[in-house]
């Protein structure tokens, strides 16, 4: 899981690092520099509104910051962020100590987590109700066969060639979406089919995909089950029904190392 808290003025720091790097090494153009000379200040920095490079380094940081605060920005208070940089940075004497800033941190990630583990528990709850009533519907239009397994499928165009068995692999061109049409995955964007093991896909896919000749474009709908389960990747979410279009284009050796 990623921190929810990252060290900002790290981040900061290497992000200046990082861009001085890309920038080192120019040399400079005395002609340039001279001509310059003239100007005011946000002229010659070309950032209006920050005229020196302690400004530019110093908003440049504060960017960097909010970047990182973004991501819990409900969370915090910015005045009292400002309060703590302030009081560090002058020398002052802090409210807390290290030790209970950790201890507060430590509070403060075991909260965040148990609030992230509700939301994707509601999350699977409310799509997994969604992805059975679609299959319940689904399931009584023309043409959408129901396996024993809750795996749909519809033939879209039939091949004659061989179907592949369990320990094969195939050449494949497939697009993925969620029931609502957003795509999350697809082989024709990447221009060139997928080599896949079939012991190494989702279940759904593996089922599926032993059904098909060569040749064939089949359409599946595969339940959460047969997919990724509460445990899918964040662009698709937990618990979701997954709908594919899925040509198989040969059967191959299945992939070494997988």
């Amino acid at each position: 899981m990623k921190p929810f808290v990252r060290p900002a003025i790290l981040a900061a720091a290497a992000l200046l690092a990082l861009s001085a790097c890309k920038g080192e090494h120019k040399p400079v153009d005395v002609s340039s520099t001279a001509s310059e000379a003239g100007k005011p200040a946000s002229e010659k920095t070309g950032y209006p509104g920050l005229p020196t490079e302690k400004e530019q380094v110093s908003y440049t940081i504060g960017m960097a910051m909010g970047k990182q605060l973004s991501e819990i920005k409900d969370e915090v208070n910015v005045d009292t962020v400002v309060k703590a940089l302030r009081t560090q940075m002058e020398g002052g004497k802090a409210l807390i100590n290290d030790e209970q800033a950790q201890q507060i941190m430590q509070a403060f990630g075991q909260r965040m987590q148990a609030k992230q583990i509700a939301k994707m528990m509601e999350e699977a709850k409310a799509n997994a109700e969604k992805g059975e009533k679609f299959l319940a519907e689904n399931g009584k239009k023309p043409g959408v066969v129901t396996t024993a397994s809750g795996l749909q499928y519809q033939v879209i165009t039939e091949g004659k060639g061989a179907k592949p068995g369990a320990g094969d692999g195939v050449k494949v061109h497939y697009k993925g979406m969620l029931l609502d049409g957003t795509e999350f995955d697809s082989s024709y964007k990447r221009g060139e089919p997928a080599v896949l093991p079939l012991q190494g896909v989702i279940p759904g896919w593996s089922e599926g995909l032993q059904l098909m000749p060569v040749g064939s474009k089949y359409k599946f709908w595969i339940p959460a089950k047969l997919a990724y389960g509460e445990q899918a990747p964040p662009m698709i979410g937990p618990n979701q029904t997954l709908e594919f279009e899925v040509e198989l284009l040969d059967i191959v050796k299945a992939p070494s190392g997988k």
